[in-house]
Formats: C-alpha cells, structure tokens, sequence
C-alpha cells in the first residue's frame, strides 16, 4: 500500500555517509524535526495537491514507527523503519509516526499545500 525505498550510503568514513535519491518534484520542501514519543499525521490525503499524489517523506535519521491503512479498511499495518528511508503514500491512506528517537524528515511539499489536503477519519 506505501512504498518504501531504503536510502543505501553510497559510501562512508570516520566523518559519516553519503547516500544520494532521485527526486523528481520542484518547489517548496518542507524539514520536520520530531521528538521522540511524539505522534505526527493521524490523516489522510485525497491526493487533490499534486504533491500529495503520492505523499513523499524521506526519512534522514533517526527511528520511527510508521502506522497505516486504506480509509476504507480496518487492519491497520505497523512497520519500523530506521533513516534514511524514502517513503510514498498513496491518496485515501490514513497514517501516523511515531518517532523512538528524535528524527528529521524531508516531506517534498509546502505548508500550503498539506494544509489544502489533509483529512481526519
């Protein structure tokens, strides 16, 4: 239902990694810092905002636990995912993180336009 992508370091050192992805949206971007326990989305999009067809976060460090189903459906699906990570949500999936460690997030679209279509069951 979501499509995840792991981020594979291209290479490392004693300073870190370097990892690269291929994006393909221009535009405003959105970086989200999240402290651990705290819970982020509980919506879903009806992909009305370009960049919410399909939703596209990308995980750059840290841990969370990423909840989601169908809107139409019951059995919620739980996965834990650790950066960097690249994520796509299609339209009409509910879904909620939750981060165990603090993490940042890239989320490939503005203020604006999440605002214009976000929805809560």
């Amino acid at each position: 239902m979501i499509k995840v992508t792991p981020i594979i370091p291209a290479g490392s050192d004693e300073r870190g990694y370097t990892a690269e992805f291929q994006q393909e949206r221009t535009g405003t971007h959105l970086i989200v810092y999240r402290k651990a326990g705290t819970i982020s989305g509980r919506h879903y999009h009806k992909g009305l905002s370009a960049t919410k067809n399909p939703e596209v976060l990308v995980l750059m460090s840290g841990t969370c636990t990423f909840n989601w189903k169908h809107i139409d459906g019951n059995s919620v699906q739980t996965a834990q995912y650790t950066g960097p990570v690249h994520f796509e949500i299609p339209p009409m999936v509910w879904h909620e993180i939750i981060p165990d460690t603090d993490c940042t997030f890239v989320e490939q679209n503005s203020i604006a336009e999440h605002a214009a279509d976000t929805f809560r069951l």
